[in-house]
């Protein structure tokens, strides 16, 4: 049977706990912790120039693609970057928006793109969410691209009414298999990040006959936790944050391998006893597949300067994102990851992009 299925009335089934991704979270932690310890030290030195004198990278203006529309975080995150990125390499750097098909897009035109460093592509978890459930794209979303560096990552939580009995996770869970066939949880779309991260759980979980329900976005998912119409869902921290503290929503775990600075006392999955739940939002920046590895690598440097600047770092903090400035070898290991994890989530589960 299937555990979730892509209408608005499916049912959760046959599912079983899997704890897994614990030597993931463990690399990616560490990885984590070298970015932010590379980006205090960047903050910390003077401002150097990346352009290379005589006509070399860059030549010209460059473009980074928002595959999504204006005005969403990973169009907010390109534009804070692209100031800070035009005087380090002494040419604008602009974003132009290219959204549709979930994102396709925007990066099978980066994909096509001359690989030569002036057009990248800012992304985010559909990037390695596409792969497994779009077919027939002109381009290759594993292949075509050479990473450069994943930027930040917005964690994710666990939310719920407080008018439900249950005030932590394991409660929850209990309460919920007291409940089986009665509960529904929210997600802000089918195929989302926070569809997915609330699969993981379900999984991990063991949790049967839970209804999914997709809203059209995390603000409408929350509203519905909020009136009672599902009985959980994953959020943003950003966006459920400020209700928490307030009282209006229970925070009952965080979907990352560390806990979250705006709630320091709500727990990770794995602190609350359920493995293998781990999924941030993120963006990341990419080049075409067969630019230089020395490009690659000037616009890496280019960017951990960028996310150092103390008024980039300022505003991301302030939008709930954290800045992170992997190196392109670590980035391409957590695509890799992700993707593996997630297409085989997605296959079992049977979640389709249509929905």
């Amino acid at each position: 049977m299937n555990m979730v299925q892509c209408c608005r009335k499916p049912m959760l089934a046959g599912v079983s706990a899997r704890p897994e991704g614990e030597n993931v979270m463990h690399q990616h932690a560490l990885t984590r912790r070298s970015a932010l310890a590379t980006l205090a030290a960047m903050a910390a030195a003077p401002s150097i120039a990346f352009a290379q004198p005589g006509g070399a990278f860059p030549s010209r203006p460059i473009r980074i693609v928002s595959p999504y529309p204006p005005g969403g975080g990973t169009d907010t995150t390109a534009r804070l970057l692209s100031g800070p990125l035009s005087r380090l390499l002494a040419r604008p750097v602009v974003v132009e928006n290219r959204p549709g098909a979930s994102g396709s897009i925007g990066a099978g035109e980066v994909a096509r793109a001359a690989p030569d460093g002036h057009t990248l592509l800012i992304d985010a978890l559909v990037h390695v969410i596409n792969p497994s459930l779009l077919r027939g794209l002109p381009f290759d979303y594993t292949n075509g691209f050479a990473p450069i560096s994943q930027v930040t990552r917005l964690p994710q939580i666990m939310i719920a009414s407080p008018a439900l009995p249950a005030t932590t996770l394991a409660e929850f869970i209990a309460y919920a298999r007291a409940n089986q066939g009665k509960l529904a949880f929210g997600s802000s779309g089918n195929a989302t990040g926070q569809h997915l991260a609330a699969a993981m759980f379900l999984r991990a979980s063991g949790l049967t006959d839970i209804e999914h329900v997709p809203y059209r976005g995390g603000s409408a998912a929350m509203q519905g936790v909020l009136t009672g119409d599902v009985a959980f869902a994953i959020a943003t921290v950003n966006t459920a944050a400020g209700l928490v503290r307030e009282g209006k929503l229970r925070a009952y775990a965080t979907a990352s391998e560390s806990r979250v600075p705006s709630l320091p006392d709500v727990p990770t999955f794995a602190e609350a006893g359920v493995q293998g739940v781990v999924l941030d939002e993120w963006n990341g920046i990419f080049a075409p597949a067969g630019t230089p590895g020395a490009i690659v690598q000037q616009l890496h440097e280019a960017l951990t300067h960028a996310l150092a600047d103390e008024t980039v770092r300022a505003r991301m903090e302030g939008i709930g994102t954290e800045p992170l400035g992997t190196a392109p070898a670590a980035f391409a290991a957590f695509l890799a990851r992700e993707r593996a994890i997630l297409g085989k989530l997605i296959r079992e589960a049977d979640i389709k992009a249509d929905a």
